[in-house]
């Protein structure tokens, strides 16, 4: 990658950038184009190339871009004494509604690169992708999961909870009024109605 991509404006940057989060979120590494990112960025195929040498350039950026946004955000917003399993889970959705602000992709590219099967773009960000994911098992790992117990089993719950998460982030990403902030207040009250389903509260 050419750094004196960081030296354009930041609007560039960004608009370059969401373009390509969007294109490579849709359908993984294979099936990006990079006309369909110039095309969405409305810049140059050349322009593209001129910053980050080929479609594996950009997207080995891309990933190491975002791991580290994502993570700054959690470092923000987590509190590292929390050990309450839905008020961390908040506080981890607050963080990914901040980037979604500035970057409305990032999380669903994410989603898309860890589960990434071509060989090729494996392999480039084989590395990060395993500090990422260690980093984010960190925060999960906070939580004292015994609270489920014997009323709920946590393995359940919290595949429950990411599948309530995930839903809802598909269906409101697609309204016409979507927003962060109500994605987030909706997630909030699914999570409050999941507490006091599986947790008997003392």
């Amino acid at each position: 990658m050419n750094d004196k991509f960081f030296d354009l404006k930041q609007e560039k940057q960004d608009r370059m950038i969401n373009a390509s989060l969007k294109i490579f979120s849709r359908g993984g590494y294979r099936h990006a184009s990079t006309d369909e990112i110039v095309k969405e960025a409305g810049i140059s195929k050349g322009l593209l190339f001129h910053y980050f040498g080929s479609k594996l350039g950009l997207y080995g950026f891309l990933f190491d871009y975002s791991a580290r946004f994502m993570l700054l955000e959690l470092s923000r917003e987590v509190k590292r004494s929390e050990t309450d399993y839905f008020a961390l889970t908040k506080q981890m959705e607050q963080a990914r509604m901040q980037v979604m602000k500035l970057y409305p992709y990032m999380q669903r590219f994410l989603d898309v690169a860890v589960k990434e099967e071509n060989t090729e773009a494996v392999e480039r960000i084989a590395e990060k992708k395993l500090d990422y994911e260690d980093r984010l098992r960190a925060y999960s790992m906070q939580a004292d999961y015994s609270i489920f117990a014997p009323y709920g089993d946590s393995v359940r719950v919290t595949k429950m909870v990411r599948y309530t998460i995930d839903g809802l982030t598909d269906e409101m990403s697609e309204r016409y009024d979507f927003s962060p902030e109500k994605l987030f207040a909706e997630i909030c009250a699914y999570l409050d109605t999941l507490r006091r389903m599986t947790i008997k509260e003392t």
